[in-house]
């Protein structure tokens, strides 16, 4: 059985040990199907990511499996494969092929070459409202939303909570496991702010991610919850902030453009570094 190799980057941040973490095996084409779920678990990561020759036009296709389960659509595994497929292709856009379609991701460099930033177009969500508020708001230990809680679907399926304050989320202690328990959806967004500066926490136990430093995939749908319900413009740019409170400080940016009654396009940008390679053998 060959080698199968990885790289090993720390998606929306810059700098290393920071942001959330991915594992992406550059060339899986000789990895056993029941090999990308045990080695997913093995790795740990909220995400580990399979690259695959093409298949619809793209660059590259991905295959994005959590500890648990693969899945269609994640916004920090596909951020983080674009900037290591691409650094030494020298691509100033990538489209990966996704279980949602291809997701175009444009790149930024420095003088050197160094790639410094990335913004994918995001799946535009669907919305809809989420009518169990009342035992999310028990195990989150909150009093309620400051907004009206709406369930995104982007590929993943994910939850809005406004608090009053940045202090009021960072001081959130929910029970992990009555949230596991409410119906399927991956995580729960609680986030507050104000402008251009937002803050959130993203917990998805259900998926086995108790929380996460950085949800590319929930940031889109962040912004158009905004957008939205009034708190900022459509076109405007937000940066969110998340991970503190797990060590794993992160910074995502994204934005919204169109109308409340036609969303054009959601763009979700940040950074990367590459912290290192490595390789499994096991036979």
């Amino acid at each position: 059985m060959p080698d199968f190799r990885y790289v090993i980057a720390d998606v929306f941040t810059d700098t290393p040990l920071a942001g959330n973490q991915l594992a992406v095996f550059t060339d899986a084409r000789e990895i056993p199907e029941e090999l990308l779920q045990p080695l997913a678990r093995e790795i740990n990561f909220s995400e580990t990511v399979f690259v695959l020759p093409p298949e619809q036009g793209g660059h590259a296709r991905i295959r994005i499996f959590t500890p648990l389960a693969e899945l269609p659509f994640a916004g920090h595994p596909t951020l983080g494969t674009a900037f290591i497929l691409a650094a030494p292709l020298q691509l100033g856009a990538i489209r990966l092929e996704t279980g949602v379609g291809i997701v175009p991701v444009t790149l930024e460099r420095d003088e050197s070459g160094r790639i410094t930033f990335g913004r994918m177009e995001q799946p535009v969500p669907t919305v809809e409202p989420y009518g169990e508020t009342a035992p999310l708001f028990d195990a989150l230990g909150v009093e309620g939303s400051g907004l009206p809680v709406e369930l995104y679907d982007n590929g993943l399926r994910f939850v809005y909570v406004a608090l009053p304050s940045e202090a009021d989320v960072a001081s959130l202690k929910p029970n992990l496991e009555r949230l596991g328990e409410l119906p399927a959806v991956l995580g729960f967004n609680c986030f507050a702010g104000s402008g251009s500066a937002w803050k959130t926490r993203m917990f998805a136990p259900g998926g086995g991610v108790p929380e996460d430093p950085a949800t590319g995939s929930a940031a889109g749908p962040l912004a158009v919850h905004l957008a939205r319900h009034e708190r900022i413009a459509f076109g405007d740019e937000i940066e969110i902030s998340q991970g503190a409170e797990i060590g794993r400080p992160s910074t995502l940016y994204a934005r919204v453009e169109g109308s409340s009654d036609r969303i054009e396009k959601v763009e979700v940008g940040g950074s990367a570094a590459v912290v290192a390679r490595g390789a499994f053998r096991l036979s």
